[in-house]
């Protein structure tokens, strides 16, 4: 089952942050930075779960994992892009190798993990620019 929270206590005009990894430790810690960035966050644990909250709410950015264990990020961005081709995509995984598949190139950026986050920070401020939730 996933693991969905939202920030609540953010304005509901917010950007909406798809976030999206099995992983609930860097679900949470990167939940919190994001709501300090202004977002509100909706966290969930697999690309199933990410395609039910498409259908529920389109977010301004999706942060995907590549490597989860029922089907890999890959897949689902796939899947999310068919579902949604403007849907701003930024891959966030511990592998860089991932960055050479054709796949990955879709998504509107690719960020390796590491204990610095600014780089997935400055990435989703980029994408939400670059795709602001009105369509202009």
């Amino acid at each position: 089952m996933s693991d969905q929270r939202e920030d609540r206590a953010g304005a509901v005009d917010a950007p909406l942050i798809l976030f999206v990894d099995d992983d609930a430790n860097q679900r949470e810690q990167y939940r919190i930075r994001l709501e300090r960035q202004g977002y509100r966050v909706r966290s969930v644990d697999g690309a199933d779960a990410a395609m039910e909250a498409l259908r529920e709410e389109r977010p301004a950015v999706v942060v995907l994992d590549i490597a989860m264990p029922e089907r890999d990020g890959l897949s689902a961005l796939q899947e999310l892009l068919d579902a949604d081709p403007g849907l701003p995509v930024v891959i966030h995984t511990a592998y860089p190798s991932y960055a050479d598949n054709f796949l990955a190139w879709a998504a509107d950026a690719y960020v390796v993990k590491s204990q610095d986050m600014s780089p997935l920070l400055e990435a989703v401020a980029r994408a939400v620019q670059k795709h602001p939730p009105d369509g202009g």
